[in-house]
């Protein structure tokens, strides 16, 4: 196991190390709340802690199979904020809520004057809106709020190929890039929304990531010295364009023998001997760009929001760096998004009846929101540090009704739910789930009810991610090109999953993730998609409780963390 180095815990666990330990053996302090009442509703004592969980507790920051996610989502986790000086009313600038006029126009000038002012909530009362055209979140600090999922409703009757254009897919082929892209609800910054969008309208189809259409739009902020998995505070070359609250860009490139690529997935004699050049998709995904937050500079010291996700080798020019200026504090709230009800098209011609994409936007958020007959319902893209809260897809079905991908990081999806299909599949047609893919770490999906759909790691190695407290039936499947390379890297973790058709297909994963725990998943069999690991030899992964979810204390890993966190 790898040491936690040069840990600086304060402000981060303080003494919650001590006060987990004691957790596990029956002492409960005030600093697990969460946990206990977790507990209390398990009926389990503090006694019953798992194996792992009391392992974990012991190097929460550099544990070997178990990454640490306490601090996922929206300010390290803060709850989401609630008092906002409201600033616009969508009414005030035109629309009407019997459905009977386009309302994009007025909704968008109103976000726009919100935006303008420096930020604040634009009101969306209760009623039915017609929507012709994408609404558009551009300015920080802008918050879009409905009367409730139940009571406000945007109706979409375009998709975003009518509305934008075709955009094909950079790794070639006739695929359509709105089947992993874009929505209509779309969170991203103004300029980097111009640039997008101009690029595709171009047909010069654009990185889709943090620092813009290109990988180079970058510039070297300093050179970062070496650290460990688990450091939060690290040591930096010059702090001259550093300070306090900046969201910088932790860029580490890989080098000619892919040791990067081999640490992701765990080190070790299966990653060596694994054939990396020919993954051109995967190998398109580095340099692994990671955004945080500053937090405090003292010297040449520079303490991080979270915990460094990898090591800081010299071989990987490691870097603090630019980004495009991300959407920061921004959110959506309490709608209904329904788009006009067309069949689902084939896999991968996605026309775009898009839900809620968040694209390069960081702290931002969505609660009490509903996606109604999309063709993929939210999205992750180049995201980081968003809370997806009380979210839930619904209607004729979904190709992904969730998707993270293009190095998206610490992101927290919770309280979510994929209803049944409301029609029958056309033939042709695919369902995905929850998908994670292109080096996306960290990420957790915590408390989901999934009546359709399957846990989709589309390959392109993410890594670090954790699923726990979920009730799923089985019956999607998961995707990924052979050129994306491995479906799982490092610290994959899958926490009481509760599989309601015993159907195998990536909910048990410690005969195929290197470095990965399986607790308390139901029992499960194969069926024919049968996957086999993409490393050789020991994959050094946990298996407990297997077939006995409702055995397992903490029944939510995420929960348990984040009291660890704050």
């Amino acid at each position: 196991m790898a040491s936690v180095g040069n840990i600086s815990r304060r402000g981060l666990l303080g003494s919650a190390v001590a006060v987990a330990a004691a957790a596990a053996t029956g002492v409960i302090g005030a600093g697990t709340a969460r946990a206990a009442t977790q507990n209390a509703r398990s009926g389990h004592a503090p006694g019953d802690a798992s194996p792992l969980w009391r392992e974990f507790t012991a190097a929460p920051f550099a544990h070997a199979q178990i990454p640490f996610i306490g601090r996922a989502g929206y300010r390290g986790g803060s709850e989401l904020p609630r008092r906002r000086h409201v600033v616009a009313d969508v009414l005030d600038h035109g629309a009407v809520p019997d459905g009977s006029a386009d309302a994009a126009p007025a909704i968008n000038r109103a976000i726009a004057a919100a935006g303008e002012r420096g930020g604040g909530t634009v009101l969306i009362p209760a009623g039915t809106y017609r929507i012709d055209d994408i609404i558009r979140i551009g300015h920080s600090n802008v918050v879009v709020r409905g009367a409730g999922s139940g009571r406000t409703k945007l109706y979409a009757t375009r998709n975003l190929t009518e509305l934008i254009g075709v955009y094909g897919s950079r790794y070639g082929g006739d695929k359509s890039s709105w089947s992993w892209a874009g929505g209509l609800i779309w969170l991203c910054p103004k300029e980097r929304w111009a640039s997008l969008t101009d690029a595709i309208r171009a047909k010069a189809w654009p990185f889709e990531g943090w620092t813009g259409n290109k990988r180079d739009e970058w510039q070297t902020l300093t050179t970062v010295a070496p650290a460990r998995r688990g450091d939060r505070t690290i040591t930096v070359r010059d702090t001259t364009r550093l300070g306090r609250g900046d969201l910088v860009l932790l860029r580490l490139a890989d080098d000619a023998d892919h040791t990067l690529l081999e640490h992701m997935a765990g080190d070790g004699p299966g990653p060596e001997a694994y054939h990396w050049d020919d993954k051109t998709k995967l190998t398109s995904y580095v340099p692994y760009e990671w955004p945080v937050r500053i937090t405090a500079v003292h010297g040449d010291r520079v303490t991080l929001e979270r915990p460094l996700p990898l090591d800081v080798r010299p071989e990987w020019d490691p870097r603090l760096t630019t980004l495009a200026t991300p959407l920061t504090g921004s959110g959506v709230e309490g709608l209904t998004l329904e788009a006009v009800e067309t069949p689902q098209s084939p896999h991968l011609l996605d026309k775009g009846y898009n839900g809620v994409a968040f694209q390069c936007a960081y702290d931002c958020w969505a609660d009490d929101i509903t996606v109604r007959h999309v063709d993929n319902g939210f999205g992750l893209i180049g995201a980081s540090a968003c809370t997806l809260r009380r979210t839930r897809v619904e209607g004729r079905g979904s190709h992904h009704p969730y998707y993270c991908r293009e190095g998206s990081h610490d992101n927290l999806i919770e309280d979510f739910t994929i209803a049944r299909r409301t029609v029958p599949a056309p033939a042709g047609t695919q369902l995905h789930g929850i998908n994670v893919e292109g080096l996306s770490s960290h990420n957790v999906w915590s408390r989901g009810e999934m009546e359709m759909g399957t846990f989709d790691s589309h390959r392109g190695m993410p890594f670090a991610n954790v699923r726990t407290d979920i009730t799923v039936d089985n019956n999607g499947r998961h995707g990924g090109d052979a050129s994306a390379g491995p479906l799982f890297g490092a610290r994959f973790t899958h926490w009481n999953i509760r599989v309601t058709n015993g159907r195998a297909g990536l909910m048990r994963i410690d005969g195929l993730a290197p470095y990965s725990a399986t607790v308390g998943v139901s029992e499960v069999t194969e069926f024919d998609q049968i996957d086999v690991p993409d490393f050789t030899g020991d994959l050094h992964t946990r298996l407990e409780a297997y077939g006995t979810p409702e055995a397992v204390w903490p029944q939510n890993l995420h929960d348990a963390q984040r009291a660890l966190a704050h």
